[in-house]
């Protein structure tokens, strides 16, 4: 069926983006297109499955994150020895941070098989997340895991570090994205030899790397001289919620809902409610992609199966999302009655 990613529950081929099969299949995945969705196009378990991915939308922030890496990678180039330049992408949850670390890779992955057409083989973006409590050993098999490369109890952890690192090498891997470094606890030990892992493969793979950390700037990972040390090698990019003060602000604000409205495929939809209801929208959700994300899906959905197939205000009002945004919208909400 045309469009269709895996099972009417999203769970038959799941496989996660931190795995090569998986990733590359988020990369190459083709979203659905206007022309693809008519009203007798898709049967309701299509639509469903749509609305639940509904596509991200490049946001500002999200171009200037492109913008340092790309200098970034051209820093780096030529660097053979000694500390690369990096970019830690941090903010508070919610804001977008994994999502914009996904869409660099795919990006820098599309525009790397286009500079190398018919070259099969090659690795160019690794993405894996950091496990809770881990040791430098789980670090570096996340890394592995990744490459689909077998791993024994017999392989120690210099051994599973030095196959990884020639095999990134070999597969031409220059940008490595690892998701919540925040997990580091340099305080304790595992933490702090975790954190020195990161630096060695670092200077091990020919790569930029890129991590993304909930406010990582009161992390223990920037403290002591090792975090002198990240803190001399990485940039910081502050990804912040949306602001809705200014005309410029409202107005990058009111894009992103119109862009998000226009992906919409509901037959009794009004066009211009999500824009109308902005300003709802950003105290609802505090200005933060991921709330809002969820709350426009959520809304489609339940509008898809109780058949309104609109969303309305009151429809919004609805929506439970997240405690951090119901926390801070609920002085500025009146109560429903």
């Amino acid at each position: 069926m045309k469009g269709l990613r895996g099972g009417g529950d999203g769970s038959a081929t799941f496989a996660a983006a931190t795995t090569w099969q998986g990733w590359d299949r988020f990369v190459h995945r083709p979203p659905a297109q206007a022309g693809e969705i008519g009203d007798d196009a898709w049967g309701q378990a299509e639509r469903e499955a749509y609305h639940s991915e509904l596509a991200v939308m490049l946001t500002p922030a999200m171009e200037r994150v492109f913008t340092q890496v790309r200098r970034l990678l051209l820093v780096n180039r030529c660097q053979q020895a000694g500390a690369r330049r990096g970019l830690i992408v941090s903010g508070p949850a919610t804001t977008g941070k994994t999502t914009t670390l996904m869409a660099l890779g795919r990006s820098f992955q599309l525009s790397d098989a286009r500079q190398h057409p018919g070259r099969t083989g090659r690795r160019p973006v690794l993405f894996i997340s950091v496990p809770p409590a881990a040791t430098p050993k789980m670090l570096v098999s996340e890394f592995a895991r990744f490459l689909g490369m077998p791993l024994s109890e017999r392989l120690n952890q210099t051994d599973i570090t030095n196959a990884v690192c020639d095999t990134l090498c070999e597969l031409g891997t220059q940008l490595v994205l690892i998701d919540d470094v925040h997990l580091l606890d340099t305080r304790r030990r595992s933490g702090a030899e975790t954190s020195d892992q990161l630096k060695y493969l670092g200077e091990r793979i020919p790569a930029t790397f890129v991590y993304s950390a909930v406010d990582i700037e009161t992390s223990p990972l920037l403290t002591g001289v090792r975090g002198a040390q990240i803190a001399g090698r990485f940039k910081i990019f502050r990804n912040r919620p949306l602001a809705y003060g200014t005309a410029a602000d409202q107005q990058t604000w009111h894009a992103l809902l119109q862009g998000m409205e226009d992906l919409l495929r509901l037959r009794a939809h009004r066009p211009g409610t999500l824009v109308r209801h902005a300003a709802y929208l950003h105290t609802r959700t505090g200005g933060r992609i991921g709330s809002l994300s969820q709350l426009v899906r959520e809304a489609a959905l339940i509008a898809l199966t109780e058949g309104t197939e609109k969303i309305t205000k009151k429809l919004l009002d609805e929506v439970e999302l997240d405690a951090t945004a119901e926390a801070d919208a609920r002085p500025r909400r009146r109560p429903m009655t």
